[in-house]
This record gives C-alpha cells, structure tokens and sequence, in this order.
C-alpha cells in the first residue's frame, strides 16, 4: 500500500534525523556538559533548527546553480544569494582554483546534456522559496564588468544588494538596486596598491552595513588584511584597520600553528564580520581560527580562538547574530571546515553548543560558507565548493 504521508509528517521525519546529528554533535564537543535522559543540556535561549528538504523551490527556467559564495536577508524575508556560474561542471573533490581569466564567464558552456541552464549568479527567493529577482553579469553596455569570482553578497537596511569576488584582480565592489541597477561603485577592476590603499578593495570575503550609522563595513579579505568602512551612500572612504586595530600591513605571517603564539597580522582570508547593536565588531581571521572584537572605531578589544585544532581553511568562517535573541547573548558561527554551526557566549566567544556534520543529505554540510537569518528565526546556509547548495532550517525554539 503506498505511503501517502502528509507534507507535516514528512518535515518530522526530516527534522528527527538533523536533531539526533545535533545531540551527537554536541556530546562530542563537550562531552561535560549536563544532560538528561534525552541527550545533552541546550543552553536557555540558544536556536535550535531542523531542515526543511523541500526547500526552496525547483528553479525556474532549468536553471541551475554553482557554488553558493554569498547569503543574506532582506527587510522582508527574501533569501539573496551570490554563487559561482563559472563553477556549474566543476565536481571535482578538492579545491577549485580560482578562474585564471574574465573570459570564462558561464561554468555550462558547452552544454553537456539537456539539463541543465546555468542560472545568473544573483538569485533572490521569497519565503515561499520561489525565485523572484535574477541578475547579474557583464552589463551588456558595458557600464561595469562583473567579477572573476563570486563571493560576498548584502541585502542592506536600505533596500540595496551589495555584491563583491573574490577572483585574482577583483578590486571592485558594487551596490545594485533589488532589480539589479547599478547604484555605486568602490573600486576597480585589477587597480589595489595593497592594505592601506583607500580607493580600492582586494578580493573582499563579504560586507555590512550598520543600521544605525549607514556605514559599510568590510572583510576585506582575500587579497587584503584589513576591515575597512565607507559610507555607504557615497562610497568615502571613512577608516579602516587590521589586527588588533594596528595599521595593515601585507606581510604574509606565515602558516597557522595551534600551540603559537597569535599572529599579530591577519592571514587571509579575513573572512567575515557582524556589527552588534551595541556596535561592537566582530572580524573572523579564517585561518588563524579566531575572531577580535573592536568598537567601532577600530578599538581592539580582545580576541578568542575557536576549535583551536583546526587547520587549512579553519573555523570561523563568518559571523551572524539571531534576531529573536534581542539581548544578543549569542552569536552564531557557520564552520565549513568541521562542517557545522557554533553557538557562542557573545561576551566571551566560547563556545556553548553546536551542530552538523558533513555529507551531501538533507540537513548536512558539504563546505559551509555563509548563512543568514530571517526575522522568525529561521537560518539558510549557503555551501561552496562541491556543496552547491543553498538549505533552509526551521526554528524549532522561540526565545
């Protein structure tokens, strides 16, 4: 007899399976941690979540996409995204060098089979999951050129899509209206003098702006060392720093080593960032495992290191704060090296849970990059390399 299980059951399924993989995940890190006959204690007021397999939506047009570089919210939900056309027919295990050239724009070109179309690198999806805003690329009059590779994107408190690369001369970044107007740009094409160069970015990992001030802050990143602020409705330059809020300088420091002392440079990439509501700062120096808080104004004032054995690309991979937890107690940490999502106490970044583990099913990780929250509480990750994929988790747990 055929199993006609409602959309509901289906999701519970699911949703059991993610949460066993969490209370193992959890016993694991921290296996002192108190806990009850059911599994390990979750602190008061830390997110807990579940996939939702059936989402979002199946693409439009056959469309598919590559690598998923970037994510953010909008003031209304939308899940933004950048990733990588160029990426589409590369399955290749390990990882993928960055492209040599602009002239290799589309990553299904020839087309191999019927299926499939490469979708344009800027997707939008309403909470539905349905596509509703697609773009990005050359323009065609030539009025800006797109980037080598794709990496950071921004839906801003202002209605704006601040979108960057990560490719070897993307020394550009560039704000685009929701239908994809170009409305400002920093930088330019292959023109970085370095760290203290103020005109330009170098391969930047990803950027915010701040509510409050209007101003934009970026990790920036991969050929850089360095945050820097602009304002973000003319694009002047405002400051800028690196580690420890000392002047950048572009000296590689050399290989991360766990039992070192930390490096008083930044390696790269400078990876991601979050901006509290008190207006603390907090910058991930991928490699080096570790995030350094500043005020605003570049002051330093400590840092943290996160899964301290971890080597290669390493452990903080980006920043971001949940919007049910108004008191901002946490701060949550996607982790595409060890392939899950860290709980921290925000006042002193150790870690207080975690979650996932890799693989290519529902609820698992394959290179977890970026992800974002909506205003419920629900979190989309986006994964690169060979993930190619964006997932939705539903919270399971108010505040």
């Amino acid at each position: 007899m055929p199993n006609h299980r409602s959309f509901s059951q289906k999701i519970t399924a699911a949703l059991g399976l993610v949460l066993l993989t969490a209370s193992i995940a959890v016993a694991q890190d921290y296996p002192n941690m108190p806990a009850d006959a059911s599994g390990p204690q979750v602190p008061e007021g830390v997110a807990q979540f579940a996939v939702d397999p059936f989402w979002p939506k199946p693409l439009p047009n056959n469309w598919i996409i590559g690598q998923v570089a970037g994510t953010s919210v909008d003031a209304d939900d939308n899940v933004w995204i950048i990733h990588r056309p160029w990426t589409v027919q590369n399955t290749n295990a390990g990882s993928t060098p960055l492209r040599e050239t602009r002239d290799q724009r589309w990553g299904h070109d020839p087309l191999q089979s019927i299926c499939c179309t490469t979708a344009p690198p800027v997707l939008a999806f309403d909470p539905e999951g349905n596509v509703i805003h697609a773009w990005g690329g050359d323009h065609p009059d030539g009025e800006y050129e797109w980037f080598n590779s794709e990496h950071g994107i921004h839906a801003d408190p202002n209605g704006f899509i601040w979108v960057a690369g990560n490719g070897s001369d993307d020394h550009h970044m560039m704000k685009f209206t929701m239908e994809g107007e170009l409305v400002l740009k920093i930088g330019d094409i292959g023109v970085s003098e370095g760290s203290n160069d103020t005109d330009s970015v170098n391969r930047t990992a990803t950027m915010e702006v701040d509510p409050d001030t209007n101003e934009l802050y970026v990790a920036d990143g991969y050929g850089n060392r360095r945050l820097i602020v602009f304002d973000a409705e003319t694009g002047e330059y405002l400051r800028h720093w690196g580690a420890y809020g000392e002047p950048p300088v572009d000296e590689d420091p050399g290989p991360y080593v766990a039992d070192a002392p930390p490096s008083r440079t930044w390696r790269t990439p400078v990876h991601g960032l979050a901006i509290a509501n008190d207006g603390k700062v907090y910058v991930s120096d991928r490699p080096s495992n570790r995030f350094q808080v500043f005020e605003a104004d570049g002051t330093y004032l400590f840092e943290s290191i996160l899964a301290p054995q971890t080597y290669g690309p390493g452990s903080t991979w980006g920043a971001e704060f949940d919007p049910l937890d108004t008191e901002q107690r946490f701060i949550y940490i996607p982790d595409g090296t060890n392939n899950k999502v860290w709980t921290l106490d925000r006042e002193t970044l150790e870690p207080v849970y975690s979650w996932g583990t890799g693989g290519r099913q529902a609820g698992q990780f394959d290179w977890l990059h970026y992800m974002a929250f909506d205003s419920n509480g629900n979190l989309y990750t986006g994964e690169v390399q060979t993930g190619h994929r964006l997932q939705k988790f539903i919270r399971l747990n108010g505040n």
